[in-house]
């Protein structure tokens, strides 16, 4: 069986304070706002679409550049599953988050803190992927 998601490294930038990133808590494990690509939609279109229905943020810009593809096999009813999902960057200025019922919590957590609260390596690769990019377009914007 094959299954495609797609979702959102989604992160804010206060003013007074360093770059964020959010995850939600479902059951104890903490990740991105993310979910299945439905028929006749984009990766762009299904992560609008989740990261809205999840978090209830509304305004969010996708970052260009940046989109990481993370595989792995699970099992459902008996059978493996092979996941893909794609992970695009988006920024928010919103930090009220109305969390779906599907999970029990949120949090906005610096990058060093997010790392250790992400209970998976590719959700932690992936934002240190996402970090990384960050860092060097601050970098190559100072440089122009």
């Amino acid at each position: 069986m094959e299954e495609r998601s797609a979702g959102a490294v989604v992160f804010r930038h206060p003013a007074s304070d360093r770059r964020v990133y959010l995850l939600l808590q479902n059951a104890s494990r903490w990740d991105f706002p993310k979910g299945n690509v439905e028929k006749g939609e984009s990766e762009l279109q299904t992560v609008l679409r989740e990261v809205g229905e999840e978090t209830g943020l509304k305004d969010i810009s996708v970052v260009p550049g940046f989109r990481r593809v993370v595989e792995y096999f699970y099992r459902r009813e008996g059978k493996n599953v092979h996941k893909e999902v794609v992970y695009l960057l988006a920024r928010t200025e919103e930090a009220g988050v109305k969390i779906s019922f599907e999970h029990q919590g949120y949090g906005w957590f610096p990058y060093e803190q997010a790392r250790q609260k992400a209970s998976y390596d590719n959700s932690r690769m992936t934002l240190e992927e996402a970090e990384h990019f960050l860092q060097a377009r601050i970098v190559e914007n100072a440089q122009n």
